[in-house]
């Protein structure tokens, strides 16, 4: 048995080491057992940090032994009686099974020779150790000693052990997990209220406790090193992107609200999606992969802006030998290296801020630059330059419809440069897609609605003209260059694959979806 007992690697070491738990857990771990007591791998364990069949698993590479869940043991009476009920607690044991022989010891600390040769000695067998979680330990200890003559239950150790879960904070692990088991898109933590998700737009809170001021604010620490907390507490707002092995990846977005701070995360699909299950247009991919151009994704926060420019890039990915330069904040989907070279720069790690990032770009040889977002003329400025020189940009704006996202990237530049600004965009851009996730009328989940506007000869003329407000009034029947998100609603609608409530919803000009829809009504729409 002396081989067991050699130094070996701390198990806190070990979970950091193979990428189960992170450095900032280990020592919040740390932190708790300085405060309380107990075993490294327990603590874990009630944090959320790691899961059980995990712990199991590092405690038998970490000791050489075999472990074991109590959770599937049913010890009865009269093995239990082989040792004394004060000698099990004060070492911390439970005889699991007896022969002639050997008896097979559960034990939470098999290092403990001591204990081993006593029991040896007193029964005249060979002890045969296996570890369980000290948590179970005590729970199955605290059980026995309430009821000697039930013996020890394993459904009774796993719902005293969740019962006790309950009244405590949920960890941030098991909040994640929530959220990717029910399948929705985000997680809000706010204080005053339990956590709550949002599922086809639509607010669910949790059957949880409220969370407090405090609970918030160690959830954030929890993903933030020390340095940028600090810079959180200063400015009141970050964006990051976390990855946890065991569930996936998620955006996270913290913000300070009456003197506490509340958190929204969304879970990040690691699989990009293709145009057909984004419910796409194939008429954009013949854009993609033109040389040089401006590309537009418009739409409200939370309707998919970020997936649909990650798919086109995936497209130029497998189809296209270049350079991709990606400017975001944060990255949210990481693209391989396939027939392209894709570098993704994130804000505020790579490069300061979107206009730096772009003041430089142009000697990073890019053929594709992607910007997650345009906040600020100087950067779109330097887009449209961009797009000008033999490249070709993607971006996103925040607007609600087509044409309203081409006078709001005038509408950035002071009045005396709009008119050159319009000339620009007009020699530059590709297309405008505007897009809604819209709930499906059947089951979980949302499908994208989209208005398009192509930069057709006549559209140019319409931008350069100033009137970009007459484009739905002379294209409203859906032309080849335009076609206003009813039009896509409505098809939607008929197909049943949304409810005519919310194609009435979503819908800008209601009348003429209501129109569109007595008119194609069992006829279906052309794409």
């Amino acid at each position: 048995m002396s081989t067991i007992f050699k130094k070996r690697q701390m198990l806190g070491e070990l979970l950091v080491e193979q990428g189960i738990i992170t450095t900032f857990q280990l020592k919040e771990a740390l932190k708790r057992q300085a405060q309380t007591g107990g075993h490294i791998g327990s603590i874990l364990l009630e944090m959320g940090y790691i899961s059980l069949e995990n712990l199991l698993n590092f405690l038998t590479k970490q000791l050489g032994l075999p472990s074991v869940n109590l959770f599937d043991y049913n010890i009865s009476p009269e093995i239990l009686k082989i040792l004394p009920i004060e000698k099990i607690k004060s070492m911390k044991v439970l005889p699991l099974n007896v022969d002639e022989n050997t008896i097979t010891l559960a034990m939470v600390n098999p290092r403990d020779l001591q204990s081993i040769r006593d029991i040896e000695f007193s029964l005249g067998k060979r002890v045969n150790p296996v570890i369980v979680p000290s948590s179970q330990m005590e729970i199955a200890i605290q059980n026995l000693f309430d009821h000697p003559e039930k013996g020890i239950s394993g459904k009774e150790i796993e719902k005293s052990i969740k019962s006790e879960e309950y009244e405590k904070p949920l960890s941030l692990l098991s909040l994640l997990k929530q959220l990717s088991n029910f399948k929705a898109t985000d997680m809000l933590l706010t204080p005053g209220v339990p956590p709550s998700i949002k599922s086809s737009n639509e607010l669910r809170r949790l059957s949880n406790p409220p969370l407090t001021p405090g609970e918030c604010e160690r959830y954030a620490r929890e993903i933030m090193t020390e340095k940028d907390f600090e810079r959180f507490l200063k400015e009141g707002d970050k964006d990051l992107a976390i990855t946890f092995p065991e569930i996936g990846r998620f955006r996270v977005n913290l913000y300070k609200q009456r003197n506490s701070i509340s958190i929204t995360i969304r879970k990040i699909n690691e699989v990009i999606p293709t145009f057909e299950e984004l419910n796409l247009p194939d008429w954009i991919k013949d854009y993609l992969l033109l040389p040089q151009g401006l590309i537009l994704v418009a739409g409200p926060t939370g309707h998919g802006k970020t997936t649909t420019i990650a798919a086109m890039v995936d497209y130029i990915n497998n189809n296209k030998r270049c350079n991709i330069v990606t400017l975001e904040d944060p990255i949210e989907y990481l693209h391989k290296h396939k027939k392209s070279n894709v570098n993704q720069r994130e804000i505020g790690f790579d490069t300061k801020s979107f206009h730096e990032g772009l003041k430089y770009i142009f000697r990073q040889d890019p053929d594709v630059i992607v910007i997650g977002e345009m906040r600020d003329p100087d950067s779109f400025s330097i887009a449209l330059q961009a797009a000008d020189t033999g490249h070709l940009v993607i971006t996103s704006v925040h607007s609600s419809s087509a044409t309203s996202t081409i006078e709001r990237i005038i509408n950035m530049f002071p009045p005396h440069q709009q008119n050159m600004i319009r000339t620009r965009l007009t020699d530059n851009l590709l297309f405008v897609i505007s897009q809604r996730l819209v709930p499906l009328l059947k089951g979980d989940g949302r499908i994208l609605a989209y208005e398009k506007l192509i930069n057709s000869h006549s559209t140019k003329n319409l931008i350069r003209e100033g009137k970009t407000y007459q484009i739905k009034s002379q294209m409203l029947s859906g032309s080849e260059e335009f076609s206003p998100i009813e039009y896509s609603l409505a098809k939607l609608c008929n197909s049943g694959l949304i409810s005519y409530d919310y194609g009435l919803f979503y819908s800008e000009n209601k009348q003429y979806f209501k129109d569109l829809i007595k008119l194609h009504s069992g006829s279906g729409l052309e794409s």
